[in-house]
């Protein structure tokens, strides 16, 4: 059977690394407003460590989104071509991924890498219990299990979850009502920060043409955050907390690239586009838009001699402006 130890060890090894470096550095383990901010803090920084060795991939991410926005006008032309012929249809617009290499999968794959950090800090924290014999487990030290298993924010353990049974709780030290008050304000926060990273992109990229693309758009702005209100019940508070830094994060490096590199189609609703050509970036320049010619300027319209008004009497050009002489 195939073993995530290697995970559980790495999350670890992140979060007793930050936790240290906070440490050394003055901020303590001891409670300030209920919170053990070396702890919290070792969370949000395990979310910068990810993202920072992820960049690379978020870039993919972006220049695949851009190849497949360009190809949206002959995703259409081939919809109109084989309507009613979906096997067709697919089989040609795979062969145009392939020639073009876009991939439809990329926009998913900086999620799907994080699945892994996400189970194992899960699982990580899900042990944190006083009653565990065995403390050392992925290079744990007694004193650091111990101080973690107590950790609190806004005096919820950071261990506890909106489910926690009454022997879960009194196990940990904590106060049923305070942890579910905690737990259900951060599970809140976590479906609307994961609604808004979706809606951001879509506001900005637009719907795509793609049936099964826009489908996967319908999940990811509708559907995961719904299924957040079931299953954030079951999750510790730390692993909200880093869900939540993880969607702001997202947030903030979506919009910087936006910022930066405007999308190349402006779509709002399904079926819709604006008069931009797709194809056109709106920049040139930048790690996306490298090698891309300028648009060449439009030749200056010739300009439109007036013709004569209406019951006028026209004139000779030949003729010049002054009377001609009289012979005598």
């Amino acid at each position: 059977m195939f073993s995530l130890d290697w995970i559980y060890y790495a999350i670890s090894w992140i979060l007793l690394t930050w936790h240290s470096a906070w440490d050394a550095i003055g901020v303590s383990a001891g409670a300030v407003i209920g919170t053990n901010w070396s702890w919290i803090l070792a969370i949000v920084f395990l979310v910068v460590t990810v993202r920072v060795i992820l960049f690379p991939v978020f870039v993919k991410q972006i220049k695949s989104q851009r190849a497949m926005q360009a190809l949206q006008p002959r995703v259409k032309e081939l919809q109109e071509k084989h309507k009613g012929d979906r096997e067709t249809l697919q089989k040609e617009m795979m062969e145009l991924y392939r020639k073009e290499k876009a991939n439809p999968l990329m926009g998913c794959l900086p999620m799907f890498l994080q699945i892994p950090v996400f189970l194992g800090l899960f699982h990580v924290l899900r042990r944190l219990d006083p009653a565990k014999s065995n403390k050392t487990l992925y290079g744990w030290t007694v004193d650091q299990f111990d101080s973690a298993a107590t950790a609190k924010i806004f005096t919820a353990p950071i261990a506890g979850k909106f489910g926690s049974t009454a022997e879960e709780l009194a196990r940990l030290g904590a106060n049923g009502t305070t942890v579910k008050i905690i737990a259900g304000i951060l599970v809140l926060v976590m479906m609307g920060t994961t609604y808004l990273t979706s809606r951001q992109m879509i506001l900005k990229t637009g719907w795509a043409e793609d049936p099964q693309q826009r489908m996967i758009q319908r999940l990811m702005l509708y559907g995961i955050p719904l299924s957040l209100l079931v299953s954030g019940a079951i999750f510790p508070i730390g692993v909200i907390i880093y869900w939540v830094t993880n969607n702001l994060f997202t947030l903030g490096q979506q919009q910087w690239v936006l910022r930066k590199f405007p999308p190349l189609v402006t779509n709002t609703k399904p079926g819709t586009t604006t008069a931009r050509n797709p194809v056109q970036p709106a920049k040139t320049g930048g790690f996306l838009n490298r090698n891309k010619p300028a648009s060449t300027p439009a030749a200056p319209a010739t300009p439109k001699i007036a013709g004569p008004k209406p019951g006028a009497k026209p004139t000779n050009p030949k003729k010049g402006g002054r009377p001609a002489k009289r012979q005598g």
